[in-house]
């Protein structure tokens, strides 16, 4: 099973990035798809989520109105459009998998906004 994130980076106070996460060794249309972060010094903070079949999203209250998840099934995708990104936003941000108590993680990427 693997999760590989990409798409972070270093940006500007308001500026935007497209985080992507490409799964593989699982069969991903039947797993939820969620999106956490990490600040430093901070607990692992659930961001987004996604339903197997992508008809339904879910999102944590710092990311409503800004972030949107998106899945695409055929290419084993999921991604989040982080837009009017914050200082607050910068963290470690993980692709999750999850169908009942079976979870799967990625190493995660870098996402910093600062001036």
């Amino acid at each position: 099973v693997q999760l590989v994130e990409s798409g972070g980076g270093l940006v500007q106070p308001g500026g935007s990035l497209r985080l992507s996460c490409a799964a593989s060794g699982f069969t991903f249309s039947s797993y939820g798809m969620n999106w956490y972060r990490q600040a430093p010094g901070k607990e692992r903070e659930w961001v987004a989520g996604i339903s197997s079949v992508g008809d339904s999203t879910y999102y944590g209250d710092s990311a409503k109105g800004r972030f949107t998840i998106s899945r695409d099934n055929a290419k084993n995708t999921v991604s989040l459009q982080m837009n009017s990104l914050k200082p607050e936003d910068t963290g470690v941000y993980y692709c999750n998998a999850r169908r009942g108590t079976r979870t799967y993680w990625g190493q995660g990427t870098q996402v910093s906004v600062s001036s």
